[in-house]
């Protein structure tokens, strides 16, 4: 989980080859996997894509990296969150299930982040 560094000092999550603020490549890379983040916002999805849980708690989170707010959207662990609660990055192998999808499993990645409460 890494946020991508521009030449002028923007940070973006996810990255992209260009900054969207500047326009500049984006070189340098944050992690973000050992930080602390605050829910801004969280909800929770019945209607989910093939091998997704059911329900997902989703939440879009804000970090700071040294002043700099850097905002990220992925699963929750539980749904006992609540806005202002803080979150670790947690690793997991599998957020959905590669089997349940239309493309063949090993053409994609599998693994990513869910928040835990802290």
């Amino acid at each position: 989980m890494k946020a991508h560094r521009c030449p002028n000092d923007h940070l973006t999550y996810p990255g992209h080859a260009r900054c969207p603020d500047c326009g500049e490549p984006q070189e340098d890379t944050v992690s973000l996997a050992d930080r602390t983040a605050e829910v801004v916002t969280w909800t929770t999805s019945t209607a989910t894509p093939p091998g997704v849980r059911q329900p997902n708690h989703l939440a879009i989170v804000e970090f700071d990296v040294n002043g700099q707010s850097v905002r990220a959207l992925g699963q929750l662990t539980t749904n006992d969150v609540d806005i202002g609660d803080s979150v670790t990055p947690v690793h997991v192998d599998e957020l959905r299930d590669p089997d349940a999808g239309i493309r063949e499993p090993t053409s994609q990645h599998w693994d990513g982040y869910r928040f835990e409460p802290v």
